[in-house]
């Protein structure tokens, strides 16, 4: 089954797609999510490389891409989680900000834009092989057939 043009995301209450959704001027993905630097050596200190971020990606009401606020909050230091705790205020400002927000699924298009020399977007990914997907970066959240909104991680 090819990639429709408009990839549907099912919201999930407390989980990876608990706030998304439709706002005035149309739908929302919010999140918080860490991303390695492109510099990124893996090591025990793993935890204190990785960079933290609030993301509010917004889309039209046909899910076009229409705006995105990504925010740095930096990296947690060792077994603290400030960053976290920073990037989870930040995000939560933004989303009170949104007018007439409601929690529920939503259907985007594919977008990609680079911060930080990170990539965040719905990008369509095939490897030799496999199937065509959709993944939402950098978080790691796989869309496939039957594209019924559900992901993978």
């Amino acid at each position: 089954m090819p990639v429709p043009d408009v990839i549907p995301i099912k919201h999930e209450p407390d989980f990876h797609a608990d706030t998304i959704g439709t706002y005035q001027a149309g739908q929302f993905f919010a999140s918080v999510t860490g991303a390695y630097p492109k510099d990124h050596v893996p090591g025990p200190d793993w935890q204190t490389q990785m960079r933290w971020y609030a993301v509010l990606h917004r889309f039209d009401p046909a899910g076009f891409h229409a705006g995105s606020e990504i925010w740095s909050a930096g990296r947690n230091q060792k077994d603290r989680r400030d960053a976290t705790q920073r990037a989870q205020a930040k995000l939560t400002e933004w989303l009170t900000a949104l007018p007439d927000r409601t929690y529920g699924d939503i259907a985007i298009r594919p977008f990609q834009l680079v911060v930080d020399e990170i990539t965040f977007g719905l990008l369509i990914e095939k490897r030799r092989g496999r199937r065509t997907w959709a993944e939402l970066h950098p978080q790691g959240l796989g869309f496939a057939s039957p594209w019924d909104g559900l992901y993978s991680t």
